[in-house]
């Protein structure tokens, strides 16, 4: 046996000895949090562990000018889903990418991949989900507490690659509150159209003010079952099928965490371990299995006396890495990453000035990247990102209007290694580097009307550094079936933002309502050529060449999102609906930007009545034909689900037994934002019944 069998070999019984302790440390996890669940003495409320609100958009605390939305208790329960892209899409801006059920990221006013800023408890997720459609997210929706979405650029707090937005995942493993007894939840959810088989358990507590943690998860899903549907790559009069093929999935997670917590402040250490194996849609025999770990650092202390009266401080280091497994074992591509992050943010103390309060926050925040790419499909260099950046907020309310001013400066260079030495055909030349200076800056009003009613206004420019890969990318990249280029002397891509929004809340009632415009100077964009490329040697297979390319650019759109209460009183009744659109074109051709969601209706009724609630949702998205060239519409559906959920009180445990019906006229649906490739293999689930089972104490 040669050293790399034995290699691989011992690797392949690390990963099997692995799985076997996640499985077995979750299993007595469960067992442990049921046995506490049936000794009520024991058992205390942990509701204070979740008491503080990490505030993604603004961290003065006050109304933001941009729209955000916070998705925590039941209406999180209700959306949760296998992916984060799936949970949050159709929010009102928000899409999923969708590469098959099991790749879905976040989609929002258009923009995506390296737009769309993924935070993990506010700080950097480190994966490689940014770089293809077909990488998944390294967050598992299972054990995540709260999602903030913030629409709309949001690149003075975390820098350009937040253009599009920022989604932040919030869970409590670095308590920031102190826990008094012993506290947690266990999850089941069985069936949905993949038949999924989930679980999850959760434990913390404390005692004079240290605080312990520890959760874990696991996800089984089988190939996802869908209405009867074409598949394109077999042509029109091709075999139907009813399934998405080689779409199962097996993911498990775990935690730890600690920490010190008074009334002023915490800080706390977490580490973290997430496995995802799964089937990538668009090659039947191909299996990703993905690993990242991360260990985070956290602290903040309140009530300091001086010009600063808050201090906080965010540490993390991520090792990711996935395989790309073919079907004979062999492992074809491997991408690895390695992340850090230190962000360090300080809050002025209020003070009179300019006739109003003036308050406001400074920050610094480091951050780098390493990333290779090993084997067959390796299409981008060894790389290594390095970013420095400093910001400001300032705020001053004067009366019932709220304005703001901030700016961010960084500093962001960007090296490729090249080609290795060994390499028989050389691709990305030999070693180089960028460095680039983005500059950003925003202002906001928030004027408050009287009678509920709010308005608000944002303009702003926004730089950012161009990604590793649309600099050195130079190769076949199998999941979109095209070779891609990046562009060495790409420069940094700008562009800038209006946004209006009018909100009116009274009670349980609310609307909102934005109108939005962007426009990119340099819109740096995957673009065919026209060209094709040879890219086996011998018996040339050709495919189009892409280059990455800066063009003008406008996106515009708008939103409107209400719900009112019908029925107050023993029995409550609410009904919401939901409209947006955004257009995307590129400025010179007059060409639509590619993947940009329909316009969407979405229309909701719940009702609720001591431990009952129920509700059905119906979503209508509209038929796409705006699209570029070399794409082809996507026709438009309308899906209804059904939900219900009943909660009990045992004792000092509460349980909630749940049931969602999807797609209850089990519609054929397809997603007009995935890559058209993946499009058409993979339409939306079928008709499908979930149940599941929550205990929380």
């Amino acid at each position: 046996m040669t050293s790399v069998s034995i290699a691989a070999s011992a690797r392949g019984r690390a990963h099997a000895v692995a799985i076997r302790a996640q499985s077995l440390f979750l299993s007595l996890l469960t067992a442990a949090l049921l046995a506490v669940l049936t000794n009520p003495a024991v058992a205390q409320s942990s509701d204070a562990s979740t008491a503080r609100v990490v505030i993604t958009g603004n961290p003065l605390g006050s109304a933001l000018a941009q729209p955000s939305e916070l998705l925590t208790g039941d209406a999180l329960a209700v959306r949760r889903a296998g992916t984060l892209g799936e949970t949050l899409s159709g929010l009102a801006g928000v899409s999923a990418s969708g590469f098959g059920p099991q790749s879905s990221r976040p989609v929002i006013r258009g923009l995506d991949g390296d737009r769309i800023r993924l935070l993990d408890n506010g700080g950097a997720s480190a994966d490689a989900s940014n770089l293809s459609f077909d990488h998944a997210v390294a967050v598992d929706p299972l054990v995540v507490e709260r999602i903030e979405v913030l629409r709309g650029p949001a690149a003075l707090l975390y820098g350009g690659n937040a253009t599009g937005g920022v989604v932040n995942t919030i869970d409590n493993r670095i308590p920031r509150d102190p826990l008094s007894g012993l506290g947690g939840r266990a999850e089941l959810r069985l069936g949905g159209a993949a038949a999924e088989r989930a679980s999850s358990a959760l434990v913390e507590g404390g005692q004079d003010g240290l605080n312990w943690h520890v959760d874990a998860a696991q996800r089984r899903s089988a190939d996802l079952r869908t209405p009867r549907f074409t598949p394109r790559s077999a042509g029109p009069a091709g075999p139907q099928a009813s399934r998405i093929a080689n779409s199962a999935g097996d993911s498990r997670s775990a935690a730890l965490g600690s920490s010190w917590a008074d009334a002023r402040g915490y800080v706390g250490i977490a580490l973290d371990n997430y496995r995802n194996d799964y089937g990538v849609t668009v090659e039947p025999d191909v299996t990703i299995k993905m690993q990242r770990q991360r260990t985070q650092l956290a602290g903040e202390r309140r009530g300091l006396a001086g010009p600063f009266n808050e201090f906080s401080f965010q540490a993390s280091q991520t090792r990711y890495q996935h395989q790309e497994v073919e079907g004979s074992g062999a492992v074809g591509t491997t991408f690895s990453s390695q992340g850090s992050e230190l962000r360090l943010q300080a809050k002025q103390a209020a003070q009179p000035g300019l006739g109003g309060v003036w308050r406001g926050v400074v920050g610094l925040q480091l951050e780098q990247l390493d990333f290779s790419a090993l084997g067959a499909e390796a299409f981008v260099p060894t790389s290594h990102t390095r970013s420095t950046g400093l910001f400001t907020l300032q705020e001053l309310a004067i009366g019932p209007l709220n304005g703001s001013a901030g700016a961010r400066v960084e500093q962001a260079r960007i090296r490729s290694d090249g080609d290795a030495s060994a390499l028989a055909t050389p691709r990305f030349g030999a070693a180089t580097q960028r460095d680039f200076q983005p500059l950003s800056l925003s202002l906001g009003l928030v004027a408050k009307l009287g009678a509920g009613w709010q308005a608000s206004a944002t303009l702003g420019s926004t730089e950012r550094a161009p990604a590793y890969y649309e600099l050195y990318a130079n190769g076949l990249h199998v999941a979109t079936g095209a070779y891609e280029r990046g562009d060495p002397g790409q420069q940094l891509e700008r562009s800038r933002h209006l946004e209006l929004g009018l909100q009116w809340q009274q009670g349980a009632s609310k609307l909102h309502t934005a109108l939005f415009a962007t426009r990119f100077a340099n819109y740096i964009a995957l673009a065919a050529t026209g060209l094709q490329i040879g890219v086996k040697a011998g018996a040339p297979t050709n495919r189009p060449e892409y280059r990455f390319i800066g063009v003008p650019a406008a996106l515009h759109g708008f939103e409107a999102e209400a719900r009112h209460r019908l029925l107050a009183g023993p029995w409550q009744l609410e009904t919401s609906a939901g409209l947006d659109l955004v257009r995307g074109s590129n400025s010179a051709t007059g060409e639509p930007l590619p993947r940009i969601a329909p316009m969407r209706l979405q229309l909701g009724l719940d009702a609720a009545q001591g431990v009952w609630r129920a509700g059905v949702a119906l979503k209508s998205v509209a038929r796409q034909d705006r699209v570029p060239a070399e794409d082809i519409a996507t026709g438009g559906a309308t899906l209804v689900d059904l939900w219900a959920r009943w909660q009990q009180r045992w004792g000092d445990t509460d349980a909630v037994w749940s049931l969602k019906l999807a797609n209850l006229g089990n519609a054929l649906a397809y997603n007009a934002t995935a890559l058209r490739s993946a499009r058409a293999l993979s339409p939306a689930g079928g008709r499908a019944l979930t149940a599941g089972l929550r205990l929380s104490f």
